[in-house]
């Protein structure tokens, strides 16, 4: 296999053909980061990794939203990001699902039913990334983090050249809120162990196109690098 502008994303998952396919037509190319970056904390409540850790079959009974386990080892990636943007002066901001009344319901409680019975503890930030005063929350009620919400007038107002992404799902909320992120023109990063999904397949296969069409997938570690070296905020 040749070599691949893009270092994660795809894992085990893309097939050579595919691979190949993208890089003759110029896909992937990294954008790096811009100087000024926002970290988006996208639901990274209870009701997407359980109030403990624990194998994703038995997460689910108790919130169906669950991902389980991949969702703690995710924390403590976020973890690391939170504390360097808070060292930095760098804004945060947490996009999260608001608590759902039936007049939520629409066409994501048709698809996906179990969303509309999420208990309220659910709904709470989970402690080892909890937002502290300052940070902005942004409630939202469909997956993409910008729909609906004023989040792009906050980043605007932040003077937010480039967003790092982290949360949950890869495949949902977050890769919602990325294509939306490129769509208003802003560098965007995705540490892939900063994001998590119910389907290691699926969060893959998402990783892989996001890096192709959106983002730069990266790491958390490689990332953290990267940032370190930015100057802090005055």
């Amino acid at each position: 296999m040749t070599e691949h502008t893009w270092t994660v994303g795809g894992a085990g998952i893309i097939d050579d053909t595919t691979l190949r396919h993208y890089e003759l037509a110029g896909f992937g190319k990294p954008v790096g980061l811009g100087s000024r970056p926002a970290l988006l904390i996208i639901d990274v409540q209870y009701r997407t990794v359980g109030t403990t850790p624990a194998p994703f079959e038995t997460a689910v009974r108790e919130f169906p939203t669950s991902c389980g386990e991949v969702g703690w080892q995710a924390v403590a990636r976020i973890a690391q990001l939170v504390d360097t943007f808070r060292a930095k002066g760098w804004p945060i901001l947490y996009p999260h699902v608001a608590p759902k009344k039936p007049y939520d319901a629409g066409r994501l409680g048709a698809k996906v039913p179990g969303i509309m019975d999420i208990p309220a503890e659910g709904y709470e930030f989970v402690a080892e990334i909890a937002p502290v005063e300052g940070d902005v929350l942004v409630p939202k009620r469909h997956p993409s983090a910008f729909f609906g919400t004023p989040l792009t007038s906050y980043l605007v107002e932040a003077g937010a050249d480039s967003l790092v992404v982290t949360g949950a799902t890869t495949s949902g909320c977050v890769r919602s809120s990325v294509a939306d992120a490129f769509s208003y023109n802003f560098r965007v990063s995705v540490p892939a162990d900063a994001v998590y999904d119910r389907s290691p397949v699926v969060h893959e296969a998402n990783l892989f196109d996001m890096a192709q069409k959106y983002a730069d997938v990266t790491t958390t570690d490689s990332l953290l690098t990267a940032l370190r070296e930015l100057p802090a905020r005055r």
